[in-house]
C-alpha cells in the first residue's frame, strides 16, 4: 500500500500537484492568446477580399452570372409552383426539390468565387493560400398578392431529392472546399430580396480562410509556446535537482543513523562475552583450574578479534550498502561449536539452555567466519529475546542432503503471526511487545542475519505458531 506519510510520497504528491496547477495557469494563458490571435488573425486580409468580392457582386448574386442562372429556373417555373403548391402538397415538395438541384448544379458548374480571389491576391498581395467556401442558405418566392415567403429551400427542412451538392449543417456548398466556417472567417452574409408579386428572396454566405487556420495560429505562437514549455522544463529540471540532492542528504543522514545504531547492535554481544569473560578470570575459584584460563583467554582474544573486525564490516555495510565476504572452506560444525562454546559463555548463570545437535554427515561449506558467526548470534539472541518462558530452550541442529547441509534454530518463544513471518527480515521492523512492554533493541538482528544469508547465497526460511515458538532453518550448499 501507498505510505501517504512517507516524506518521498509527500514530495511527490507537492511535485505533482504543483506542476498541474503551473500546466493549467499555462494552458489557460496560451488558450486566451489562441483565442485574441484567433480573432484578430487574418483581419487586413479579409476587408481587402470582402471589398473585391461585394465589387463582383454589386449587382449580381453569388458570383458574377449567379443572378442570371437562379433566375432561368425559378422564374420559367413560377406558374406551376404556384399551382402545385395551391393543389398538390407533395408535387409541390418534389417539384421544389428537383428545381433546387438543377440551381445546385448549375451554380456549382458555373463557379466563378475562385477568379475573384485569384484578382484579390494579386491586386492586394494576398500570399497565403486561401481556401473559401460559397454556401447557400435560403431560397423563397413570391406568389401572387399576399403569398409571399414560400419556401423553396431551407438547410433547415429535408431535402432527400438534391443531389448535386452537399447539404451541410450551414447550407448547401456550391462552391470551395474551406471545412472550418466561423464567424472569424466569414466575408459575407447576405439577404437578396426583391418586392412584388413572382419575385424571390436568397440567403447566401462566403466563408473564406488559410487552408489550416489552426496551423498557422499556432505557428505565430510558437514563441509564446517554446516559452511556456521551456518555463515547464526548467521548473521540473530544478525540482529533479532539488529533490535528488535532498534524498542524497537523506541518505548521508540514514547511513550515519544505519552506523551508529549497527554499532549499538553488534557491538553488544561480543563486549558481553568479553565482560564474562574477564569476570571469570577474576573468580579465584574458576582460576584455581588452570585449565579454565586458556579456555577464557581465548573467549577474550576471539570476541575482541571480532570488535575490530566488526568496525570495519559495519562501516562497509553502511557505506556501500552490502556486505563484503571473504569465504574460505570451513568445517560448520566447527565453527558453531566455537560460536555455541561463547554463547554458552555470555547466558552462564540464566534460565537459559542451550542444545547443540550435530546430524549431518557433511558438513565442509565456503563461509565467511565473521559473517556467519554474525547470523547465528543474531539467531539466538532473537530466540532469547522474544521468549517468555520461564526455561528458554535453545535447540541449534544440523542435518545434510547430497546438496546442502541445513541449520535449524529453534525456540520455545512468543513465535510469530503470518504478518510478522513475512515481514520478521525488514530493517527495523518491530511489532511485537510482551506484557505491555516493547522488547528492547533495534529491528536490526534479523536483518543482518538475512543480509549475511544472501551474502552467502543461502536461503533462510522461518516456521512459526504464535504461543508455540519459532524455527528458521538455514539451507547452504555443500
Amino acid at each position: 500500500m501507498l505510505n501517504l506519510r512517507s516524506p518521498i510520497v509527500v514530495h511527490a504528491l507537492i511535485a505533482i500537484t504543483s506542476f498541474l496547477v503551473l500546466s493549467s495557469v499555462l494552458f489557460f494563458l496560451l488558450y486566451n492568446t489562441y483565442e485574441l490571435k484567433n480573432q484578430h488573425y487574418y483581419l487586413a486580409e479579409k476587408k481587402s477580399i470582402e471589398e473585391e468580392y461585394g465589387r463582383n457582386v454589386r449587382d449580381d448574386k453569388l458570383f458574377p452570372g449567379g443572378a442570371h442562372i437562379i433566375e432561368s429556373y425559378v422564374i420559367p417555373h413560377m406558374l406551376e409552383l404556384e399551382q402545385q403548391y395551391h393543389t398538390n402538397p407533395k408535387g409541390f415538395n418534389e417539384l421544389r426539390q428537383r428545381l433546387m438541384d438543377s440551381i445546385f448544379a448549375a451554380l456549382k458548374k458555373a463557379n466563378s468565387v475562385d477568379s475573384i480571389l485569384e484578382q484579390a491576391s494579386q491586386k492586394y498581395q494576398l500570399r497565403r493560400d486561401l481556401s473559401y467556401a460559397l454556401t447557400f442558405q435560403v431560397l423563397n418566392v413570391n406568389f401572387r398578392n399576399s403569398e409571399k415567403g414560400i419556401t423553396l429551400f431551407n438547410i433547415r427542412e429535408q431535402n432527400p431529392l438534391i443531389k448535386s451538392v452537399p447539404l451541410m449543417q450551414d447550407g448547401a456548398l456550391v462552391g470551395g472546399t474551406l471545412q472550418e466556417r466561423n464567424k472569424q472567417n466569414q466575408i459575407t452574409n447576405l439577404t437578396v430580396s426583391s418586392g412584388g408579386d413572382y419575385t424571390y428572396t436568397i440567403v447566401y454566405s462566403l466563408h473564406v480562410d488559410t487552408a489550416n487556420r489552426k496551423v498557422a495560429i499556432l505557428r505565430l505562437m510558437l514563441p509564446n509556446l517554446l516559452l511556456s514549455l521551456f518555463s515547464i522544463l526548467a521548473v521540473v529540471t530544478i525540482y529533479f535537482i532539488t529533490f535528488r540532492n535532498w534524498q542524497k542528504q537523506k541518505k548521508l543522514s540514514e547511513m550515519k543513523s544505519d552506523f551508529i545504531n549497527s554499532i549499538t547492535h553488534e557491538f553488544h554481544t561480543p563486549l558481553s562475552a568479553i565482560f564474562v569473560a574477564n569476570k571469570s578470570l577474576r573468580n579465584e575459584r574458576i582460576i584455581a583450574n588452570q585449565q579454565n584460563i586458556p579456555a577464557l583467554t581465548d573467549v577474550i582474544q576471539r570476541q575482541a578479534e571480532r570488535l575490530k573486525h566488526l568496525i570495519g564490516q559495519v562501516l562497509n555495510i553502511t557505506t556501500l550498502g552490502q556486505i563484503p565476504l571473504n569465504a574460505k572452506p570451513h568445517s560448520l560444525h566447527a565453527l558453531l561449536e566455537e560460536i555455541m562454546l561463547d554463547y554458552r559463555l555470555k547466558v552462564a548463570g540464566s534460565n537459559i539452555h542451550l542444545t547443540f545437535i550435530k546430524e549431518a554427515t557433511r558438513d565442509a561449506a565456503m563461509v565467511d567466519q565473521f559473517w556467519f558467526t554474525t547470523l547465528m548470534l543474531n539467531m539466538l539472541d532473537n530466540g532469547v529475546k522474544y521468549n517468555t518462558q520461564s526455561e528458554k530452550l535453545l535447540t541449534v541442529k544440523t542435518t545434510s542432503d547430497k546438496k546442502y547441509c541445513y541449520i535449524s534454530i529453534a525456540d520455545n518463544g512468543i513465535g510469530m503471526n503470518k504478518e510478522t513471518r513475512e515481514r520478521v527480515f525488514e530493517k527495523f521492523y518491530r511489532s511485537i511487545k510482551n506484557n505491555n512492554q516493547q522488547i528492547k533493541g533495534l529491528g536490526l538482528g534479523l536483518y543482518y542475519a538475512k543480509q549475511a544469508a544472501d551474502a552467502h547465497q543461502w536461503k533462510i526460511n522461518v516456521q512459526s505458531t504464535p504461543g508455540e515458538g519459532s524455527m528458521f532453518i538455514i539451507t547452504i550448499p555443500l
